[in-house]
């Protein structure tokens, strides 16, 4: 599996290109402002098309240009039901998540369930349902990816950073579901474990669980 990261829009919030060393398909996880215009150019570099976009959670920097490349490359969306009025409701969303103006909502193709494994563009994804920054929030884990490092990776939108944890403050954030999340679903993967979080630079399940001052395992 190869992994390309890129911060995007405002936020500087990451998304992440994912595909397996075989086939033509690629996965998206989420879709920040400026990726309806970047991704295209990088899936033409790499040969790809896009098959899936895996939305962590429904907060408008993941998810501003998912509707726009869903519609370009006929991606279809992926995420939690508990984030469908956040992800397709514009009022909903700038009323909640201080979005301001302009948001783009998407349509969900697929909902994911906790538990649930999903094979997409030769790859073995499963969806962690990891509530706590905001009701739909799922994380994504890949355990056994061959080929260059990370074997292993997760993508939890932002439910953990390195050496942080995403904030409950917002519309149905809660920290002791957050806590629970991190310590019952994410803490419990193996430790070496890659985590390539919604901002900020990738750490792992290993470091995070010996060091990160607010969730520790």
């Amino acid at each position: 599996m190869k992994i390309l990261a890129y911060p995007l829009g405002p936020l500087e919030t990451n998304c992440y290109l994912l595909y397996a060393d075989k086939g033509g398909g690629a996965v998206l996880v989420d879709a920040p402002q400026e990726a309806a215009a970047f991704i295209p150019r990088e899936l033409e570099k790499i040969g790809r098309s896009l098959e899936a976009i895996l939305l962590t959670h429904g907060h408008w920097d993941h998810i501003w240009d998912a509707g726009e490349l869903s519609a370009a490359t006929g991606a279809k969306i992926y995420a939690g039901e508990g984030g469908r009025r956040l992800i397709e409701e514009e009022g909903f969303q700038s009323a909640n998540a201080f979005s301001g103006f302009g948001l783009k909502p998407a349509k969900i193709d697929a909902v994911v369930k906790d538990g649930q494994q999903l094979g997409v563009a030769g790859l073995e994804i499963l969806c962690l349902e990891t509530p706590g920054h905001c009701p739909g929030s799922f994380s994504y884990y890949i355990g056994d990816a061959g080929g260059e490092s990370p074997k292993r990776a997760l993508f939890p939108g932002d439910l953990l950073f390195a050496g942080s944890i995403g904030r409950t403050d917002l519309w149905g954030g809660d920290f002791s579901l957050l806590e629970k999340s991190i310590r019952e679903k994410v803490y419990s993967l193996p430790a070496d474990t890659a985590v390539y979080p919604g901002h900020g630079e990738s750490t792992s399940i290993g470091l995070e669980a010996r060091s990160n001052p607010f969730v520790r395992a």
